[in-house]
């Protein structure tokens, strides 16, 4: 019988394990490398020196966390720009924020940045354990806020699994501690296409009891929208989803997620914008409940999430002009111009030269196209 009053497996960590954790962490070899690349103007042992004295989480955060995301902003997005931070703001209780997966890291990390600047409690964040292999990884990220959730399990294991997350889940929000990030699906959206899982919202009603209103109504779902002009690691993504579709199975390499990790940090991603959207209401909720199945009813809620991530998705330039070029039309034209799309169209064509020449090249660009054009196909279905 799985304990569900344990979550020491899961949890972040707190004051004292954190300062524990990155004591170890500063003593790794690439910790100086690190330190020069976030503090350039700092001698190579400030890292090392700062992680030693680090006594709360908070602490980390402030002084380290919050640096490093900082410098991703100036040096890799030409704007980041967010709006309906005062619902936040007017929400009397924590909440469980859904957001979109388009990166690994930046996701989760842009959306702690705005709640820093409006002086906002942080969340805790969902994180999948395969980004935890290594253990300097693991102690770093859970030294950051980070609920540890297990995959790669056998199904009766994924059961019990979940029964603890979302026991813990709802116990962190209704208890006042904290409120949580989690993405509304497993793994990054590889074909520009957001939609909850629905054995995500299985998962959160697990730890309630039989009145499913109130299930979902005390977790106060927060749908999140982040959307980039240039999507991360978008070749790997199309590289992903061809060889996933001509071979019926694709397996990561030892270290994919902590290169797609690095890469979606450094590569330029233009504008970057996040929109924070209305909470689920009471009168959504209470109309899915009245399904009988309750499949039905975590679609109906489901659909909720989903269209106010779409809604909320703001397209660029490089959406309408995959659109156009995917279609062979001028449907959008008038929000771009001739400039840009020769512009994009060299973009599309050096991201396609990075792939290995057995894949289909064609077949590799249409997944790339669809990748920036299916956000516009999502807002025209809405």
């Amino acid at each position: 019988m799985v304990d569900l009053t344990d979550f020491s497996d899961i949890a972040p960590f707190n004051d004292e394990e954190a300062s524990a954790a990155l004591a170890r962490v500063a003593n790794h070899p690439n910790v100086p490398w690190v330190s020069k690349f976030l503090f350039p103007n700092k001698p190579n042992t400030f890292l090392h020196d700062v992680l030693c004295s680090i006594k709360t989480v908070d602490q980390f955060q402030r002084v380290v966390m919050s640096k490093a995301i900082q410098w991703v902003i100036d040096n890799t997005i030409t704007e980041f720009t967010y709006d309906g931070i005062e619902i936040i703001k007017g929400l009397k209780t924590p909440y469980l924020a859904m957001s979109n997966h388009r990166d690994i890291i930046l996701d989760p990390a842009l959306t702690q940045m705005v709640l820093i600047w409006n002086k906002l409690p942080e969340t805790q964040i969902c994180v999948g354990d395969n980004l935890l292999k290594q253990k300097t990884i693991e102690l770093l990220i859970r030294s950051n806020r980070m609920i540890k959730v297990i995959r790669g399990i056998s199904a009766r294991e994924l059961y019990l699994s979940s029964q603890v997350l979302s026991a813990y889940i709802r116990e962190t929000i209704t208890s006042g501690t904290a409120s949580v990030w989690i993405a509304q699906r497993q793994g990054r959206t590889k074909d520009g296409l957001d939609v909850t899982e629905q054995g995500l919202l299985k998962m959160v009603d697990m730890s309630g009891g039989e009145d499913f209103v109130k299930n979902f109504m005390e977790v106060n779902i927060l749908p999140l929208s982040i959307s980039y002009e240039y999507e991360p690691c978008d070749i790997m993504k199309a590289r992903e989803t061809i060889i996933k579709r001509n071979t019926g199975t694709y397996v990561k390499g030892e270290d994919e997620d902590l290169q797609s990790i690095m890469l979606g940090i450094k590569q330029p991603k233009g504008h970057v914008h996040l929109q924070i959207n209305e909470p689920l209401t009471e009168e959504e909720i209470r109309e899915a409940s009245l399904c009988d199945a309750k499949n039905d009813r975590y679609q109906l809620i489901r659909h909720a999430v989903d269209r106010r991530v779409i809604s909320g998705y703001k397209l660029w330039k490089t959406n309408y002009m995959a659109y156009d070029i995917l279609n062979r039309c001028e449907k959008y034209a008038d929000r771009y111009s001739s400039e840009d799309m020769e512009a994009f169209q060299g973009y599309l064509a050096q991201q396609i030269m990075k792939v290995e020449s057995t894949l289909d090249r064609r077949e590799v660009g249409e997944e790339l196209l669809k990748i920036y054009s299916n956000p516009v196909v999502s807002k025209e279905n809405l």
